[in-house]
């Protein structure tokens, strides 16, 4: 309204005046404030049954591919498929990085990834420890937990990377394909 008057002439002022006259500002009306709206995250589900169906599985040492045929064991092992996701978990304590690997193969998983990298650490050596004596919980750990009920069905292998992605301080793990759902035929 200001810039009308600003820019208008006096004949048109008066032409608003006349056509605003009998208007009545509505009356205002609160809204009552909606309840936000919640979305449950979408969380999907593995089916361990069409993950795996054979027989009961045996438990995975570094380097050993007991499902997997020769040519695509030696391309995993020599690093030389594509790295999908990558996991560092330098630190985490040791529940917080079971929790985070168990998540993140999981997710690999679902979201189809073939080839992914889980970087442990070599630990820490003390003064006090004997040169020859292996430490690093994690490394220690995730192996074990690779051949948990939870992952070890969407697992087919593991190795130690190579120096370039972490030498023995993290362990590609070749993971099963998800087979995707089957088209609806009538």
């Amino acid at each position: 309204m200001k810039q009308i008057k600003n820019n208008a002439s006096p004949q048109d002022l008066d032409v608003w005046e006349e056509f605003t006259k009998g208007i009545k500002p509505l009356p205002v009306c609160e809204v009552p404030p909606q309840a936000p709206l919640i979305i449950d995250e979408i969380n999907p589900k593995i089916d361990y049954g069409e993950a795996y169906h054979g027989a009961v599985l045996e438990n995975l040492t570094i380097g050993n591919f007991p499902n997997v045929d020769k040519r695509t064991s030696n391309r995993f092992r020599k690093g030389e498929m594509p790295l999908e996701r990558r996991l560092d978990l330098h630190g985490y304590t040791e529940k917080e990085a079971y929790e985070k690997v168990l998540d993140f193969i999981k997710e690999a998983y679902l979201s189809q990834c073939r080839c992914v990298l889980i970087i442990t650490g070599k630990g820490l050596k003390k003064d006090d420890d004997e040169l020859f004596s292996e430490k690093g919980i994690l490394r220690e750990r995730v192996p074990q937990w690779l051949n948990t009920p939870d992952l070890r069905p969407l697992i087919l292998g593991m190795s130690y990377a190579l120096p370039k992605d972490g030498g023995e301080g993290a362990l590609y793990v070749l993971l099963r394909r998800k087979k995707s759902l089957k088209p609806f035929s009538s």
